[in-house]
């Protein structure tokens, strides 16, 4: 099942949109406090009083807009004079849009040129709804009359523009405002502190761009968690997480700030307010409003942005739940689609018991595994109905997810359980198989230990006839129910292989049947009528006792040999004593020589049985190989990495892994992967299997490498063998013997497979496949000489060049060696030496090396001999006599033209014939070599028309005494062969020649 991604949590928009309504209604407020043009902008002026809001009111609420007595007036630029009125009108404004303004100006101390100047800029500058200018004109005669004539003539222009009053004397003044509305200098009760207000108004202008900041803020931050595109990564979810916690809690603390700063504001204006008269002090109250309103609406925005972070958090964690609930089922899901594999993969048929054993062995851990990931699995199924229970979001997709965890689990569950059924079936079917097969192979002991001469009389005919009565009467159910009732009863779990199986246990158990029902027949002939002694027979030589095979084991032991007969008919064919189709069985019994029971059966149907016996010993043998190379290998090779072995193992072996094994891992891999499975295929025709030993014979090679190396290991295991370590791994193992014991076993196999092959060859005369098996037995004959010599090989010191050059090595010995030179005072030395040297000779492909034997003495000297190098002679220029008078066991090795003659004495003629054979085909093969040579030569250089010489004439010849060809011409190698043929060899051509009959 493919797994989806899990479902992004749907956006809170109802928190989100809360939080904006509180902004916009927040932002409202603020309009009533700030103002576009800022107190900073037009701070220089406010403080020097170009004007001021005193917080008076007149008729119509009016709001009081003074301009004191200012001698720079005039210089303030008509831009400044514009801001400065702009933001004293916004103020009202922001909080009561369409109010009036009244402007009082003060010139008591100035002239009419200054009035006239400032009603014209207070007339171009001043932005709002002017209701009326009262102007306090100059207090002196002359100003004064000056100021009237002026005003009544420009009365007109000033009064179309905006309505001026002119006022003689502040009393005037209070006919248009309260008292209680006019500051003292008026001659009013307000009261008014420019500097308090001042502070004041900064104040709530640095609270309000503070409100507005953090209303900013928090709509972006709303913002943003809206519109957070979310990831399937667990690491950026997380980080999401921590980042948008780590924002939240900055914005509160500026929250924080910001609502001290407010409440502090708050209270001044508070206590302003109550000093004051409600009815005079209109402006602090409103502000006290503002800010009051402010705070709340602050609150407010704070507690919508708190509910939609909350819920958007909440549901980014149980995001976050999701992802990592997801990647545990998908892990889980994974788990158990590959524990489901592995139990597809485990066969439910063996092609034997020991691998139906193996599988259930298998299933055993596989359960085992299956147990621990489905325990996990219940684990996570209870996480998801935690989460599911917290009310998840997303609770339908994790029930789900459950669901199908538990659906896999019982699927897995029941898949094991119907193939352990299964597997238990086949297990219990191949071990009734295997009994009843016993039972047959103890019925034919039985009839082949049963003693003639207990026969002899009828108490004996009728106790053999009594056990095998007893013995039939144990059969095993199975074979007395027959196989059709077999086949019913293990339906399920049939196959092709348990079938044949089943046919071929019931084929055996009617054949031995047939020789049971044979054996009671003339048992009771015998009983029926007078016992004539049987003739005795002395054991054949031929057929030696075994005493490794289960079959060839006695049940009883007698102090001297017999042989007897029997006539058996064929089943299903009449009895008569002359019937060509009966079988004819004879026992030989040879108790003198050892206490194992040698017999032989002739027939088909015997030698067939006991080439089978001999086949399953190789088997049984090779599984117990494989088995002891794996114990080796596990317990001991791999433990070496172990580290809680390390202690233990010594610092100098820890890196001498592949000295002390060797190739013994590629062995194992041969034999347990190939070579065992090659073997069983060859049980029911045991005569395949020299076919099976031909065509793995080059890996057989791999024993060569393992025993040139033994040297090498057991040098090294002397040396540690009372390590520790070894001990340790030796116990874990329960191994009787220590690890030196086993690392002898490849070499003991080697040995062993010769003498199977030969047992097997003995019982398999006629047979078609004879020849493979004759093949087989001298591939692994040649392969125990190779190892050998290879053994011996290695032992070469002083030898300057590389032994791998001068080819394989053929043979290898010991040998009396006399030298002659041909002239010099060498040759004087050599003939005066009648002791001959003993030297130990190896025979390569293309050399023949000369060494002299070396054996170390004492207790700690190496077992294996060394051989020091002594000469080398090429095969090139090597020349042989065979026989030398006086000695049959003597013959000659001669050098550059008899230049140095080697007189070789052998052990034993056959060795001298056997290296003789050798040398011959090395010097045939060259011979081919060189011929092969001068005929690609003559051809190029008749295809060049080139004139060639004659070639060279033959002729009789014969050999001298000391082996020299007569009538040969100059510097030729000779050769003398055997068979009355000699050859030349020279540079150009070959010269066949017969010798003479007096050779």
């Amino acid at each position: 099942m493919g797994s989806a991604s899990p479902p992004e949590p749907q956006k809170d928009m109802e928190g989100y949109y809360n939080l904006l309504q509180a902004g916009s209604e927040l932002e409202s407020t603020l309009q009533q406090v700030t103002v576009s043009v800022s107190l900073q902008e037009v701070a220089g002026y406010i403080e020097k009083q170009v004007a001021y809001l005193s917080g008076g009111r007149g008729e119509d609420s009016s709001v009081i807009i003074t301009l004191p007595e200012c001698s720079a007036f005039s210089d303030i630029p008509e831009e400044a004079l514009a801001k400065v009125l702009s933001y004293l009108t916004l103020i009202p404004r922001a909080r009561q849009p369409g109010v009036k303004f009244i402007i009082i100006l003060d010139r008591r101390l100035d002239t009419w040129t200054s009035i006239k100047t400032a009603l014209a800029r207070i007339a171009a500058s001043f932005p709002g709804n002017l209701h009326l200018v009262l102007v306090l004109r100059p207090t002196s005669f002359f100003q004064r009359t000056v100021t009237d004539l002026g005003f009544r003539f420009s009365q007109e222009d000033f009064m179309l523009k905006m309505p001026v009053v002119m006022l003689s004397s502040v009393t005037d003044l209070l006919r248009y405002i309260d008292e209680n509305q006019l500051t003292s200098e008026f001659g009013g009760t307000l009261d008014y502190c420019h500097s308090d207000w001042i502070v004041l108004r900064t104040a709530i202008e640095s609270f309000a761009v503070m409100v507005k900041d953090i209303a900013q803020m928090l709509q972006a931050f709303g913002t943003e968690l809206a519109e957070t595109q979310l990831s399937e990564e667990c690491s950026a979810i997380e980080f999401l997480l921590l980042s948008h916690t780590e924002k939240y809690r900055r914005l509160k603390d500026a929250i924080r700030s910001v609502m001290r700063e407010g409440r502090q504001l708050l209270s001044n204006l508070e206590t302003s307010r109550k000093e004051g008269d409600v009815d005079t002090r209109w402006d602090i109250t409103q502000d006290w409003d503002t800010m009051q309103r402010l705070l709340a609406q602050l609150t407010d925005m704070e507690i919508a942005f708190d509910g939609f972070f909350d819920k958007h958090h909440l549901k980014l964690q149980q995001y976050l739940q999701l992802l990592r609930y997801e990647h545990s089922f998908q892990e889980m899901e994974c788990s158990l689609e590959k524990l489901r594999a592995q139990e597809r993969k485990i066969s439910i048929i063996g092609e034997s018991l020991n691998q139906t054993e193996h599988s259930v062995r298998e299933l055993d851990g596989l359960d085992k595994r299956a147990q621990e990931e489905m325990s996990r699995a219940q684990v996570l199924i209870l996480h998801g109905h935690q989460l599911a229970a917290g009310h998840h979001y997303a609770m339908a997709l994790i029930i789900q997810r459950c669901n199908e965890l538990r659906h896999q689990c019982d699927t897995l569950t029941s898949a094991l359980s119907t193939k352990r059924s299964s597997l238990t079936q086949a297990q219990t079917l191949l071990h009734r198989l295997e009994e009843a097969q016993r039972w047959c192979d103890d019925g034919a002991y039985l009839l082949a230990n049963q003693q003639v001469e207990k026969c002899q009389c009828k108490e004996g005919v009728q106790t053999a006839l009594r056990d095998i009565e007893k013995f039939q009467e144990a059969a095993p159910p199975l074979l007395t129910a027959g196989s059709d009732v077999l086949f019913l009863e293990y339906e399920s779990v049939l196959t092709p292989y348990l079938q044949a199986h089943i046919e071929k246990t019931f084929q055996k158990y009617s054949s031995v049947q047939a020789l049971i029902q044979s054996r009671q027949i003339c048992l009771k002939k015998m009983a029926d009528k007078h016992i004539r002694p049987i003739q005795l027979v002395a054991p054949r030589p031929e057929n030696p006792p075994r005493s490794k095979s289960p079959l060839f084991s006695p049940k009883h032991d007698f102090n001297s040999g017999l042989k007897f007969t029997f006539d058996l008919p064929l089943p299903g064919k009449r009895t008569s004593r002359k019937s060509p189709n009966s079988r004819k069985i004879e026992v030989i019994h040879n108790y003198q020589r050892s206490s194992s029971l040698p017999y032989s059966i002739d027939g088909e149907d015997g030698s067939d049985l006991l080439k089978r016996h001999v086949m399953k010993e190789l088997i049984e043998t090779e599984r117990i190989y494989v088995e002891e190379l794996l114990a080796v290998l596990l317990g001991y090779r791999a433990e070496m990495d172990n580290p809680s072995l390390a202690p233990l193992l010594p610092t100098t072996l820890r890196n001498k892994r592949d000295v002390l094994f060797g190739n013994l891992p590629d062995i194992y891999n041969f034999h347990s992967s190939v070579f065992l499975q090659d073997l069983e295929s060859c049980l029911e025709s045991p005569e395949a299997v020299g076919a099976c030993f031909l065509e793995r014979k080059d890996h057989f090679h791999l024993y060569e490498c393992y025993c040139q190396n033994k040297p090498r290991s057991e040098s090294l295991w002397r040396q540690f063998s009372d390590c520790p370590f070894f001990q340790e791994c030796q116990k874990k193992l329960e191994h009787k013997l220590a690890l030196d014991s086993y690392l002898l076993k490849p070499v003991q196999r080697l040995t062993k497979y010769q003498l199977l092959l030969k047992e097997l060859l003995k019982y398999s005369s006629g047979c078609e496949r004879v020849s493979e098996l004759q093949g087989a037995l001298e591939a692994m004959l040649d392969l125990l000489k190779s190892v050998n010599d290879s053994m011996h090989q290695i032992a070469i010191t002083g030898y300057e060049g590389d032994l791998s050059d001068l080819g394989r090595v053929l043979m290898q010995g010991s040998f009396s060696v006399w030298i002659s030179h041909k002239k010099g005072p060498t040759r004087v030395k050599e003939m005066a030496r009648f002791k001959p040297m003993q030297r130990h000779l190896f025979l390569h492909e293309h050399a023949l090396l000369f060494c002299k034997r070396r054996e170390e003495h004492g207790e700690n000297a190496d077992k294996t001999p060394s051989y020091s190098f002594k000469h080398c002679l090429k095969m090139s220029a090597v020349g042989i006599t065979e026989n030398v008078k006086g000695d049959v066991k003597k013959f000659e090795i001669w050098y550059s033209g008899r230049e140095e003659v080697y007189v070789i004495q052998a052990p034993t003629v056959e060795v001298k014939i056997a290296w003789l054979n050798e040398i011959r085909k090395i010097l045939t093969n060259q011979q081919k070599q060189l011929k092969e040579e001068l005929c690609l030569s003559t051809a190029v250089s008749e295809q060049m028309q080139m004139q060639i010489s004659p070639p060279l004439s033959v002729r009789a010849v014969r050999p001298s005494s000391r082996g020299v060809l007569k009538g040969c011409l100059p510097r030729l190698d000779l050769v003398s062969l055997s068979g009355g043929v000699c050859v030349c060899l020279r540079a150009r051509s070959p010269c066949l020649t017969r010798p003479s009959k007096r050779q």
